[in-house]
């Protein structure tokens, strides 16, 4: 059954078979597991990056493609979800117009890139994407009418998916475990089990022989072109299947933010947080984004009080009190990051697997 649902691609490692259930267990159970606004946010965005992520490793660990714009495509499933909610009103049909008119933006973007820049050398293809992705940005912060310019725009969802929606009242009484059963908890399983569909979706296009190719164009364009298969085809095919599904992971954090600005969906800072999960976690293997998207996440929200707590420790100490104070925590996640590149050149999950 799991072989099934995983589309046959099991992780091939005790470690990181017991890794992946654990994350799993605890998005799933999250906030029943951690109480409280910042732990069920966390849990949020490592679910909606683990989506973001394994789109880009589409692009990038099957297909070989470097691409700088992903975060455009994003921010365009983002804004889609915000201007239709903000124009149809706060029903579920305007998520669902948003959402699916995002992704459909997104893919044909992608498509005209593709058509017209996927023929040059990788370095001037990503040098293009970069070039649209930022003339986006900039349109999106100049666009105040459409857009709420710098300032983004705030939305109002369902009112099923608020705060101030109870349910299960009279079962449980409002509560389950100490959790209140109102709009938010259903507004988190919402993007838990979008960005679980959008993950096992993208496990299955990279299994099937679709995804074979995309390896083969990867490892060797030449001989892949030399044996019949029309190369710039499929690299177009997975430009636009990777910009949907993150047309799509934006959508979802739209959702959960209930805001959508330039500086959330479309700057060059979140493209290097991608970039970064993506060589932590292991390039061209999906479970690499889950790995990759955790620890990322995590270290961003945590790793600042971790840093206070153990410079108070050391309190007394010559010279270790400033190392390890919390303003430099910018500085050890850059360290964590060199150290995981030097002694997982593959990744966590290529370590993992050779290992085994």
């Amino acid at each position: 059954m799991f072989r099934s649902i995983l589309s046959g691609d099991m992780p091939r490692s005790a470690v990181l078979s017991i890794l992946l259930a654990v994350i799993f267990a605890c998005l799933a159970l999250a906030p029943f597991l951690f109480p409280g606004v910042r732990s069920i946010d966390t849990a949020a965005r490592i679910c909606v990056f683990i989506a973001l992520v394994a789109s880009y490793d589409l692009l990038l660990g099957y297909g070989g493609i470097v691409s700088f714009a992903h975060t455009m495509f994003f921010g365009i499933g983002a804004y889609g979800v915000a201007l239709a909610l903000t124009h149809m009103g706060r029903g579920f049909d305007a998520i669902i117009v948003g959402s699916v008119a995002g992704a459909v933006v997104a893919a044909l973007l992608a498509l005209l890139i593709g058509l017209f820049s996927l023929r040059v050398r990788a370095i001037f293809f990503a040098m293009i994407t970069l070039a649209v992705a930022s003339a986006v940005a900039v349109l999106a912060s100049q666009l105040s009418g459409l857009t709420g310019g710098e300032d983004g725009l705030t939305f109002k969802l369902p009112r099923e998916l608020g705060p101030a929606f109870k349910f299960g009242t009279e079962m449980f009484g409002g509560e389950l475990f100490g959790v209140k059963l109102n709009g938010k908890l259903l507004a988190y399983y919402l993007v838990f089990a979008g960005a679980l569909v959008l993950f096992l979706l993208l496990l299955r296009i990279v299994n099937s022989p679709f995804g074979r190719v995309l390896q083969a164009i990867r490892e060797n364009d030449f001989r892949a072109e030399a044996i019949g298969y029309r190369v710039v085809y499929y690299r177009v095919a997975a430009t636009c299947l990777s910009a949907a599904a993150a047309a799509l992971a934006g959508s979802l954090y739209a959702i959960w933010l209930r805001y959508v600005g330039p500086d959330t969906t479309l700057s060059m800072e979140l493209m290097i947080d991608i970039l970064l999960m993506v060589v932590i976690g292991g390039m061209g293997t999906m479970y690499g984004a889950v790995i990759g998207a955790t620890l990322f996440v995590l270290a961003q929200n945590y790793l600042q009080n971790l840093m206070g707590a153990a410079s108070g420790l050391v309190e007394g100490i010559p010279v270790l009190p400033q190392l390890l104070s919390a303003d430099r925590w910018l500085l050890w996640l850059g360290v964590l990051f060199i150290l995981s590149v030097y002694f997982f050149p593959t990744g966590i999950v290529g370590r993992l697997r050779s290992g085994r």
